[in-house]
């Protein structure tokens, strides 16, 4: 929202984006990397994301912005996760504690037999 000069009145803006050619991309990589006037991320596919020792990841999408774009990205970013941690709860990072909570959290199968 900004304010027209010449009356004093704030005037809304609307902005108005064509999708219509984008080409959706799936992405479990991202590394983030800076010039003095740019964040530079590259997007990839890590296809063992849990493996260990050296894995090699081709970067096949890389945004290029300015600070004042990526900042607003930051906060684009914030409010959704905000808002998906509010409706289905805590986001959690560390994969050991994922699986350690998923594993209690299973349902059983048709068949099979549960112990206490």
């Amino acid at each position: 929202m900004s304010v027209d000069e010449g009356s004093g009145q704030q005037v809304q803006t609307e902005v108005v984006v064509d999708d219509s050619s984008t080409v959706p991309s799936y992405s479990n990589f991202c590394r983030v990397t800076a010039t003095p006037e740019e964040v530079i991320l590259d997007f990839g596919l890590n296809p063992q994301p849990f493996a260990v020792g050296r894995q090699d990841v081709k970067a096949n999408q890389r945004l290029v912005m300015n600070f004042y774009t990526a900042k607003r990205l930051l906060t684009a970013l914030g409010m959704t996760i905000q808002r998906h941690e509010g409706t289905f709860g805590s986001i959690e990072l560390d994969v050991r504690r994922r699986a350690g909570s998923f594993q209690q959290t299973q349902v059983p199968r048709p068949g099979s037999i549960v112990q206490d």
